[in-house]
């Protein structure tokens, strides 16, 4: 079954006031930030659970001028009633986020400063590095052939493996491979392909022959008639493909790979930076191809690298555990 499970939506809590506000400033975050459909959702939904919580505060619906009067107390239970489900710091830090730019956008249409969430300091994130899969896991799970046992469409395998050759052999998120057109599928004779990735940033990607054969497979084999605008990669019904779709071809994987939970289609992202690195690609490049807009943001798989390179030295060397 070619679906994912979508999460029950959350309704929304709060006096007609503040519905208004709420229904205007998702409006604005589409429209005039531009910010990506996938981040409108999620701050809709954090700021929907901070009002549904303030119901239960307050005793009654939020009006605005009840959230204009919250006090940074306020703020802190909502944070620590998140905190008590078990979220990660790093979604409460997008729902503070999203809390602060909804207070913005009252105070931007002369509806009351609320100060109580810029009063409130963000959750601290513990960094991390990125989890790259090995260069042979990687080259498998991006091979249909690994899962031509699976009781799935030969089409639909084929789509999963192009989408992600895309990933691996050309760095992309899965947002910009899933934003392709079919005018834009990289195949024979096609060795570049043009991408819009974070911050309406445009970029090139070289495409090598294995990704280019990855895609034309799948071509020749999906049942649909494909626009020349319209998605290159389509689910069961023709639609565009739900990311999730693709997550979930991983996740089935990762079994018959014995892989980690955290071999996922990001990581093949991960991946080819590292691997790149690895083999002696400069960050400069690296940055470019990840259309990273900081080379601090890229200078993280330095760190991969250099713990990689440890590890092998201590399972290794002949005097590592003398």
């Amino acid at each position: 079954m070619d679906r994912p499970v979508d999460s029950a939506p959350i309704a929304l809590a709060a006096a007609p006031d503040a519905a208004a506000a709420y229904a205007d400033w998702l409006r604005r975050l589409g429209a005039e930030r531009r910010l990506s459909p996938r981040t409108v959702e999620a701050y809709g939904r954090d700021v929907r659970i901070l009002l549904g919580f303030l119901q239960g505060h307050l005793g009654e619906p939020a009006s605005v001028a009840e959230i204009v009067a919250l006090k940074p107390r306020d703020v802190r239970a909502f944070l620590a009633s998140r905190r008590s489900e078990d979220i990660s710091s790093r979604s409460l830090m997008r729902a503070l986020a999203a809390a602060r730019s909804f207070a913005r956008h009252l105070a931007r249409s002369g509806l009351g400063e609320v100060s109580a969430f810029s009063a409130v300091r963000s959750p601290k994130i513990a960094r991390s590095l990125p989890k790259p899969i090995a260069a042979a896991a990687a080259k498998r799970l991006v091979d249909a052939e690994e899962r031509a046992g699976e009781e799935r469409a030969p089409w639909v395998l084929a789509r999963d493996a192009a989408v992600l050759a895309l990933l691996y052999g050309c760095g992309l998120r899965i947002s910009e491979a899933l934003s392709l057109t079919r005018r834009e599928a990289p195949t024979a004779g096609v060795d570049r392909v043009e991408v819009t990735g974070k911050g309406d940033k445009r970029r090139q990607l070289p495409v090598i022959a294995a990704v280019q054969r990855a895609v034309a497979d799948y071509l020749a084999l999906c049942p649909w008639r494909l626009a020349p605008e319209g998605p290159l990669f389509v689910g069961a019904k023709g639609g565009p493909l739900n990311p999730r779709i693709v997550q979930a071809a991983v996740a089935r994987m990762r079994g018959g790979l014995a892989l980690p939970d955290t071999a996922t289609p990001h990581a093949l992202r991960h991946s080819f930076a590292t691997h790149l690195l690895s083999r002696g690609g400069d960050l400069r490049t690296i940055q470019e191809l990840l259309g990273h807009a900081s080379l601090s943001t890229t200078q993280i798989y330095t760190e991969v690298d250099g713990a990689r390179l440890m590890a092998i030295h201590q399972a290794f060397h002949p005097r590592a555990r003398a």
